[in-house]
């Protein structure tokens, strides 16, 4: 495609250096993966600009720049304001602008984004409705799942598998909208036909610094010319505040009559619960979730009002509610064979792993052990904040790695046990993650229930900036049949 067809839809002052009219061949990022007839783009970072790296890119092919300043290369050049903006609109108009050919549902918020996109999925699907799934765990076309590494990945990323779904025909797409996603502009010039708001609570500080620049980074999801309805939780007093703030008509979800939908006679049992679902004066339908925890149910009410603004109707939503049994790494019973249970969950943050464990103590028989950890070169002020929540819930915590990153873990483990240590539970401090699971394997006792936070679908553990293979359900695996072969 043409360099001068690519740049025509960009926002603010924009200044060109050079022939537009040449052939562009492919877009890119990283220096690195630079190819002949490339358009590379200048992108600056938190640690580094890649206006530095752009001699690298045109040595490697690149045939154009698109920048924020003027650079020393004799090869055409796209000055625009922001780069991120930029790269957004060019990989769309690059890509056919697909999402204009697609039903868009975004949904934000601190925790249950990936639980409700997989419910909105088997909604719309129920519905008759082809879809796809861009979030945490993976992307999914139709049923053909792509492996990600963002919750909302780059632009060209993110225009690649619209363009994939568009060819294979699918109708609608739920994106899990991350936070950073928004604040870098990842999504600049795409609208939804539905955009949600979970719920929030304390994450990123280690990038937004504090919570009100985290909460402004969610609420563009929430413009006019981003997204066409809104759904969102009034029961989370941040959210509600917000959502009303904008004067926009939009659609509460809550377990109270005062939603627009909600929940009532709800029961919670130990593999899911039960509920009357009610969109105020339209319908009422009863639900057997086959999820567990209150906040399933706030899952399963946010997915509901998405997809009736989506236009899916009550049987679709019983159904496609009712056919989800699991969702990767969230609340995941694990197939173990033991006297105890054994779950998985990504929870990794306060309020987070606060809900996965009164979720847990709300159905446990015995005691509840919590094994967990905090990421490394990420917030450092939820670490007791973690340890002081877990101490409260659990009967006995090992504390243990997460993702250490760059850091040391003991030093992360440390100040996790600065929270735990007045809670007066008893834990035992284990770094190596697989000997702590194998600790909290040999000692659970039936009836007792083994929570391993943190790492959930994931299936590495990054220790000194090198990903090592961690799948956690191939660990319990593992070590079951170690500890069998050794009585």
């Amino acid at each position: 495609m043409k360099l001068n067809a690519l740049i025509g839809r960009i926002p603010g002052k924009v200044e060109t250096i050079g022939d537009m009219g040449l052939e562009i061949e492919a877009l890119c990022v990283d220096s690195r993966k630079a190819a002949p007839g490339a358009l590379f783009f200048c992108t600056p970072g938190l640690h580094m600009d890649a206006h530095d790296f752009a001699p690298q890119a045109v040595e490697k092919g690149a045939v154009a720049l698109v920048v924020q300043r003027r650079l020393d290369i004799d090869v055409p050049q796209v000055i625009v304001e922001d780069v991120r903006v930029a790269v957004s609109y060019i990989a769309s108009e690059y890509f056919g602008n697909p999402s204009e050919k697609l039903m868009m549902l975004g949904i934000t918020g601190t925790k249950g984004k990936t639980t409700t996109s997989f419910l909105v999925k088997s909604i719309m699907e129920a519905a008759g409705v082809r879809t796809g799934l861009i979030g945490t765990v993976c992307s999914m076309i139709g049923e053909e799942t792509v492996p990600n590494r963002l919750t909302t990945p780059d632009p060209i990323e993110t225009q690649t598998l619209l363009r994939r779904m568009v060819d294979a025909g699918v109708q609608c797409v739920i994106m899990e909208v991350s936070a950073h996603a928004l604040d870098m502009h990842r999504l600049a010039g795409m609208r939804f036909k539905v955009g949600a708001f979970s719920n929030f609570s304390q994450d990123h500080l280690d990038y937004f610094k504090d919570m009100d620049a985290y909460f402004a980074a969610k609420m563009r999801l929430f413009s006019p010319d981003v997204c066409e309805n809104i759904v969102y939780n009034v029961d989370d007093e941040r959210v509600n505040a917000g959502i009303r703030a904008l004067g926009r008509t939009a659609m509460r979800i809550g377990i109270r009559e005062s939603s627009d939908v909600y929940a009532n006679d709800i029961e919670i049992g130990e593999r899911g619960c039960s509920f009357l679902m009610t969109w105020h004066k339209r319908f009422r339908t009863t639900i057997s979730l086959h999820l567990a925890g209150i906040f399933n149910v706030y899952n399963a009410l946010m997915a509901a009002g998405i997809c009736i603004c989506a236009g899916a109707g009550p049987e679709s939503i019983r159904q496609g509610l009712e056919n989800v049994y699991a969702v990767p790494g969230r609340i995941e019973l694990l197939d173990t064979g033991t006297a105890y249970r054994v779950i998985l969950d990504y929870a990794h943050s306060p309020d987070s792993l606060e809900n996965v464990l009164k979720a847990v103590r709300e159905t446990a028989k015995g005691r509840m052990i919590a094994l967990f950890g905090c990421g490394g070169d990420r917030d450092r002020a939820k670490r007791p904040l973690m340890g002081e929540i877990a101490g409260e819930l659990a009967d006995y915590c090992i504390l243990t790695s997460d993702n250490p990153r760059n850091e040391d873990p003991m030093a992360i483990l440390d100040a996790i046990e600065e929270g735990i240590k007045p809670t007066g539970c008893a834990y035992t401090v284990i770094e190596n993650r697989r000997e702590a699971i194998r600790f909290a394997l040999k000692h659970a006792g039936a009836g007792d229930v083994v929570v391993l936070a943190g790492k959930g679908h994931e299936t590495y553990q990054e220790i000194r900036g090198v990903k090592h293979p961690f799948d956690e359900k191939v660990v319990v695996r593992e070590l079951l049949e170690e500890m069998l072969s050794e009585n």
